[in-house]
């Protein structure tokens, strides 16, 4: 009766039913895995969603890419990062997650292939499977620092590779694509006419500068790019689901691609009239809505450096930008062990490097995201149980 695409094993995992226990129980978890900035004691102001009333509202104008005055007011945020994209090129999404399907339907048939990296966010599968489309991985790798194994994904295309996905800043590694990075997996894209699809929606959280780092991937090159963004994470405002496309590269290709998004696009219909005409509103004071998350965000990573300064056998993975840092702990126990030991004995919910598809072990990810106190909180129990 049901289709294969949703036959997932729905059965809580180890650590999830742990996490579930221990609360039961009435311990007081610290969540090093919390990622969402309205419930991480982020200051909002009050008057932030009073743009939400506007009368204008109320009048109903279905227009498949969205309303003119919010793409003008994304175009304008793509200007302030120093790229150009008209707002003709642009399209509302209700999330990214929904861009992620907008453009697998629009590149893909049932069982062609999209590349995306590893480790990195585990939405991926579910994403792409969806839409009974496959995953390939290639590799990010560190060496002191991060950077994409460019021969392992030129080798990774097969004829059945639709896209390439890139996420910058990498999701957990925070690490940023650079410039040569990118002119090189342009090529791939062009020779083998794929797709570039960039997720770029924690593009504005830069952990320090670097010349060598391409902060947005929109661009008339040799290859078809749509850039993803949305305010979930660039304004900390997730429960106002709304995201979007850029489209950009040569001009035939990106013309018919928007041309086909639009048909897409109107099947649905899906972001809400109010946000769009909140939009411009809420990009406008997107310096203030940054401001505080990163504040907590370089915070927590100070005190993290310096809690695995040597002589630490955690070692830091330096990220580039984003809300989360990869931590390389002692094997001596595996990941799953790891974090349930944590979270049983010592009230610490910490991700696995598994859940982000790390090659090996032994891997933790915690979010920067936690009020400072329990940040800390939390670090010091983890770091103890290391010792």
């Amino acid at each position: 009766m049901f289709s294969s695409r949703t036959r997932w094993d729905r059965t809580a995992n180890r650590l999830a039913s742990v996490a579930e226990a221990r609360r039961a129980a009435g311990a007081q978890v610290v969540d090093l895995t919390q990622s969402n900035p309205t419930t991480a004691g982020i200051p909002y102001a009050q008057d932030l969603l009073s743009a939400l009333s506007d009368p204008e509202a109320l009048r109903y104008e279905p227009s498949p890419f969205g309303l003119r005055a919010a793409r003008e007011a994304v175009a304008a945020d793509y200007r302030r990062r120093g790229v150009d994209v008209p707002p003709d090129h642009v399209v509302l999404t209700a999330s990214s997650s929904e861009a992620y399907g907008f453009l697998f339907k629009l590149l893909c048939d049932p069982g062609d292939v999209v590349l995306v990296p590893r480790p990195s966010y585990p939405l991926f599968e579910y994403l792409a499977g969806l839409e009974s489309v496959a995953v390939a991985h290639y590799p990010v790798r560190y060496d002191g620092g991060w950077h994409l194994d460019l021969p392992a994904l030129a080798e990774a295309v097969t004829p059945r590779t639709r896209a390439i996905v890139l996420v910058n800043p990498n999701n957990p590694t925070g690490s940023y694509l650079k410039r040569e990075e990118a002119a090189q997996v342009r090529r791939i894209a062009a020779r083998s006419n794929l797709a570039l699809v960039s997720d770029e929606v924690f593009a504005d959280y830069g952990l320090r500068a670097d010349p060598r780092r391409l902060g947005c991937m929109a661009a008339d090159g040799p290859a078809l790019v749509f850039c993803l963004g949305g305010i979930s994470k660039s304004c900390g405002l997730p429960q106002l689901k709304v995201g979007w496309i850029a489209a950009s590269g040569p001009a035939p290709a990106r013309d018919e691609a928007l041309g086909r998004l639009e048909v897409v696009a109107d099947t649905y219909l899906s972001v809400a009239t109010p946000v769009q005409r909140a939009l411009p509103g809420i990009l406008a004071r997107l310096p203030e809505l940054q401001a505080p998350i990163a504040a907590r965000v370089a915070g927590n990573l100070e005190l993290l450096r310096a809690r695995t300064a040597p002589p630490s056998p955690v070692t830091l993975l330096e990220p580039e930008g984003g809300w989360y840092a990869t931590l390389r702990v002692p094997a001596t126990v595996t990941e799953e062990a790891l974090v349930t030991r944590l979270l049983e004995e010592d009230d610490v919910l910490v991700h696995p490097g598994y859940f982000f598809d790390f090659p090996h072990e032994a891997y933790l990810v915690a979010s920067l995201l936690p009020p400072p106190a329990l940040f800390a909180r939390g670090i010091d129990r983890m770091l103890a149980r290391m010792l």
